[in-house]
């Protein structure tokens, strides 16, 4: 009795040291499920939003010297329009004045446009140059009803779920001046959506994987021709990142996996009561900086 009296204080600081060991285990492990949580919360960390280099090849893939391309791309004359400098001034200032014009329009119109014109703004943005001319990219064009009304019902959904969990008060917040929320009229009234999917990697003729080098990058700069494309044909869009709504919106389009979705663009001509918010833009010498 005398020794397990003596080993008690013992005993009693070995099960506490053994209590501590595990509480801070199980904290620790707390904090990382919370981590994980607010990581998965956040919208930006959308998997088609990603990059290219999170879709990695093989290492057999891209150890792979040929890449489906020619060896020797044969280079022909190239004969460049030259204007004087008043016509290039006069040219330059008039694009911008028409470029300046360019509003994201929520309010469109259900009023047909010439599919035409859809077709050539598309070989418009086609144009657009591509890391080693891998052209990543592919323009989905929906005009058909029911396939409008499920991208509204997908993009809806979660949209709601991003307002009011994903994105947080503050960026909630920066967007009620402008007066955005989860509902889109817009996907099922404008008489086109445009659906950029940029492809973070091809394929060779032998099946392999082919790289898409920097494939957001050439995909983006295509979208912005495509704007312009789209002002100068007196056409108008709001650019839409459809958070969260990538795969089910490439399942319904019957897109393939390696095809991730960057913008959607409803098209079309503005409503007579269309209203915009009253911005301004930065002037020049807040954007540019000569050296």
């Amino acid at each position: 009795m005398a020794l397990f009296s003596s080993l008690t204080p013992v005993f009693i600081a070995i099960i506490c040291v053994l209590i501590g060991v595990i509480l801070k285990k199980t904290n620790g492990e707390k904090e990382k499920r919370d981590i994980k949580s607010k990581l998965t919360s956040r919208p930006w960390v959308d998997e088609d939003l990603k990059d290219g280099t999170d879709h990695p090849l093989e290492e057999e893939e891209a150890d792979e010297e040929w890449q489906g391309l020619e060896e020797n791309v044969a280079h022909v004359p190239f004969a460049a329009e030259r204007y004087s400098e008043v016509e290039m001034i006069k040219r330059s200032q008039t694009f911008y004045e028409l470029l300046n014009k360019r509003r994201s329009v929520r309010f469109l119109s259900d009023e047909p446009v010439p599919r035409e014109v859809i077709d050539n703004v598309i070989r418009t943005a086609g144009t657009s140059p591509s890391g080693a001319h891998t052209e990543p990219w592919t323009f989905v064009v929906v005009q058909d009803p029911y396939l409008k009304r499920k991208i509204r019902e997908i993009v809806e959904e979660e949209e709601e779920i991003n307002y009011k969990k994903r994105m947080g008060d503050r960026w909630v917040n920066d967007l009620k001046r402008l007066r955005t929320n989860w509902i889109k009229e817009y996907l099922d009234t404008a008489p086109y959506l445009i659906l950029i999917f940029k492809q973070v990697y091809g394929w060779l003729p032998n099946g392999k994987k082919k790289t898409h080098y920097y494939n957001e990058i050439s995909v983006s700069i295509a979208c912005g021709i495509l704007l312009a494309a789209l002002q100068n044909a007196g056409l108008y869009t709001v650019t839409s990142t459809p958070l969260n709504c990538g795969p089910q919106l490439r399942v319904l389009l019957q897109r393939p996996a390696n095809e991730k979705l960057l913008l959607l663009l409803p098209v079309g001509y503005p409503k007579k009561d269309a209203t915009v918010p009253a911005l301004t833009r930065k002037p020049l010498e807040d954007i540019m900086v000569v050296m």
